[in-house]
């Protein structure tokens, strides 16, 4: 089955610049997508220095929804929105006035990839900071999703007026560029002794990312303050590094005192959900999902997380399955349990619910079945705008369209 690759450089332009992403492109562009992807063939998709957030989802949601192994290379710099202190790709036109609505979301790279099988997904970065976002990573460490894997680098600001090179992102593309594409994990040892040979303050200064969802999270902090320490900003204290001892196996033992096989561990619902997909049995994975709601209603009753979850994959699954209609009504659905549970109407997940019903409302061909979900819709746009300037008055004029064909 071919792979999908995602190559993705965003950096604000003029003086917000905190690293020249765009000059890994050329590197990695000059790789085959074979040993990009680690498959057979492979589709590549070139994003460099993109200037709106929903041009960016577009090109992430294709990529997360092709079949096969997706790998995303993603070079840039993070910034915290003022408003609710998320991290964000800062984008071209992004300035740290602006960043809440230039910039786009990381949450979003979560929320594109959470369906994707286990272990097919694999999100290789070369980040830098400002000042405030470093200080919020050293606690709040980045993830993308339960079952992707993630490698990679977060480095702090470089000295004032200076413009940081991707070091450890370049030294992925030239081994790559070999023809020979070790182990990720391999690769990821090599890339960052080989951008500490350009940078050799790097290994002690940034936060290494190696997250394997089949292993405990390594979130690995600086051991010391920037080289380049920026006024007012006081790093938090390196916290433990985790490490594991590889033990001898212990011999066999006689057979009539050996313990009963432990049982089988229970299946992941979402592989089976993700593996019906894929095979095109959407009736069954919503069914699926639908017994996954109902008893985290029962265990945990109305308006858990755990409920609410499985309400955003079964309208995941309609969107998979093309029925836009019951789509649009389970995320207008989703949008009320949160509020009514006490959320911000400029929440995540408040937002994203929204949005996503208003996306799939707009792909509603029944006119009848749109006109009847467009009045519920406009009413949560009045409480949740959203980021998208205009998005209320896309509601009323669509609505109008569609009670003018009355």
């Amino acid at each position: 089955m071919p792979g999908t690759v995602l190559l993705l450089a965003a950096s604000p332009a003029g003086k917000s610049c905190l690293v020249d992403a765009a000059s890994v492109l050329p590197i990695l562009a000059a790789v085959a997508p074979d040993v990009l992807s680690g498959t057979d063939t492979a589709n590549v998709v070139e994003l460099a220095d993109p200037l709106e957030p929903q041009a960016v989802l577009t090109r992430l949601r294709a990529a997360a929804t092709a079949p096969g192994p997706l790998t995303v290379f993603l070079t840039g710099q993070l910034q915290l929105d003022r408003r609710q202190r998320l991290p964000h790709l800062a984008l071209a036109r992004t300035t740290p006035a602006t960043v809440r609505y230039t910039g786009f979301p990381w949450h979003w790279i979560r929320e594109e990839l959470r369906l994707r099988t286990p272990g097919s997904t694999t999100v290789v970065v070369d980040l830098h900071t400002d000042a405030e976002t470093w200080q919020h990573l050293a606690t709040q460490p980045l993830t993308v999703g339960p079952g992707a894997l993630l490698y990679g680098r977060v480095a702090p600001p470089p000295p004032r007026r200076a413009v940081a090179s991707p070091t450890y992102m370049k030294s992925v593309a030239t081994i790559l560029r070999s023809g020979h594409r070790p182990p990720l994990a391999h690769l990821h040892q090599q890339a960052l002794t080989r951008s500490s040979g350009e940078d050799p303050e790097a290994a002690r200064r940034d936060i290494v990312l190696t997250v394997d969802p089949t292993q405990p999270m390594h979130h690995t902090p600086p051991a010391q303050p920037p080289m380049h320490p920026v006024p007012g900003f006081q790093p938090a204290p390196p916290s433990p590094v985790p490490v594991q001892v590889s033990l001898p196996a212990p011999a066999p033992a006689p057979a009539a005192l050996m313990a009963p096989a432990p049982s089988p561990p229970p299946s992941d619902p979402h592989a089976e959900i993700t593996a019906a997909v894929e095979s095109g049995r959407h009736a069954e994975a919503a069914e699926l999902a639908g017994r996954q709601e109902q008893e985290a209603l029962r265990v945990h009753g109305p308006g858990a997380d755990e409920v609410v979850h499985w309400m955003e994959v079964r309208a995941d699954l309609a969107m998979f399955a093309g029925d836009a209609e019951l789509s649009c009504r389970i995320w207008l659905a989703v949008a009320d349990v949160r509020l009514a549970a006490g959320q911000d109407p400029a929440a995540p997940g408040v937002e994203a619910a929204v949005d996503r019903a208003h996306h799939q409302w707009g792909r509603i061909d029944d006119s009848a079945r749109a006109r009847e979900l467009g009045p519920a819709l406009a009413g949560l746009r009045l409480r949740v705008p959203g980021r998208r300037q205009g998005a209320l008055d896309d509601v009323q004029r669509h609505l109008s369209r569609l009670q003018a064909q009355v």
